[in-house]
């Protein structure tokens, strides 16, 4: 995938920040939940790219 850690950094960051601002935008409806189950995958991709920066 990605190996450059320079890039892989930054956008493991945007991907965790995104998820949060989505997660916490969520409002209490069907379209909401779809929201939180997004915002959830681009939390978990985040720390999975940021997770393989460790030796």
């Amino acid at each position: 995938m990605l190996r450059k850690t320079a890039i892989r950094r930054p956008i493991a960051l945007a991907l965790v920040v995104f998820g949060a601002v989505l997660m916490f935008l969520a409002p209490e409806t069907w379209a909401g939940l779809a929201l939180l189950a997004i915002g959830v995958s681009l939390e978990v991709a985040g720390i999975a790219l940021r997770h393989r920066d460790s030796p």
